[in-house]
């Protein structure tokens, strides 16, 4: 019978045991997870915790022991350098249980063993939920006022959308001034620069006109003494004629 026995002999003797649970150990530490029953996931936990709180303290003598259960140098270096200052400040439970099902072929349990620190997922801290507290006095007035607080809410983004887009068209509008103004200088330098034309083309008309007018009243002053010469000359002809009439 089997009464007041703790070990499980996992139907081995006790050598064949021995190096399958120093085989087991070994490759946790190396790979950090191993898939295997339940049964030996159970006797591998009790074999190898004791090891690792034998790992803290890094000295010869320590490191002695490890190794004579384990009999693997590569585990033993694997342990003592990157494994033990991770679970240094950890008291004890090193090692996560993980049921998988059955197996397939003898319907055994199944299930996936780890090192605690080395699961990621496992080891985040959940964020903290908010929790909003509600007063439930005046139970008519709250759910008369819950509505319109979430229409409030509701709003505020819309206004807040609204009050963007003409922010940036007041934004555009002065880059559009900016850039008009340019045209607006070209086009009042160049109705500017037309009257000064203009002015240039008048000037310049204005004195050959001057001179034409000039010169016409020139000949008229010179035609006007002619006639006056001309007009004496006929006077002494007249004259001539009535002595020569005397005379006859």
């Amino acid at each position: 019978m089997r009464h007041g026995k703790k070990l499980n002999s996992l139907s081995r003797k006790a050598a064949h045991r021995k190096a399958m649970l120093a085989n087991m150990a070994c490759s946790l530490i190396q790979h950090k997870r191993i898939e295997t029953t339940v049964a030996k996931a159970k006797a591998l936990r009790v074999y190898i915790e004791p090891l690792l709180t034998k790992a803290k303290t890094d000295s010869t003598h320590s490191r002695r022991t490890v190794f004579s259960y384990l009999q693997s140098k590569d585990a033993v270096t694997e342990l003592f350098r990157e494994i033990s200052p991770k679970i240094a400040d950890r008291p004890g439970g090193y090692t996560r249980i993980i049921r998988l099902g059955n197996r397939l072929g003898d319907n055994a349990e199944m299930c996936m063993i780890e090192l605690v620190d080395y699961n990621e997922l496992m080891t985040k801290e959940p964020k903290e939920k908010k929790t909003r507290r509600s007063r439930r006095g005046g139970g008519s007035k709250a759910k008369t006022d819950s509505p319109k607080t979430a229409e409030a809410k509701e709003e505020t983004p819309k206004a807040e959308k609204k009050e963007e887009p003409k922010a940036e068209k007041k934004e555009a509008a002065p880059k559009a001034k900016k850039e008009e103004t340019p045209k607006a200088e070209k086009k009042e330098s160049a109705k500017k620069a037309a009257p000064k034309a203009e002015n240039k083309a008048e000037k310049k008309e204005e004195p050959k006109a001057e001179k034409k007018e000039a010169k016409k009243s020139d000949d008229k002053k010179d035609e006007a003494p002619k006639a006056k010469k001309a007009a004496p000359k006929k006077e002494e002809k007249k004259e001539d004629k009535k002595d020569d009439k005397e005379e006859k």
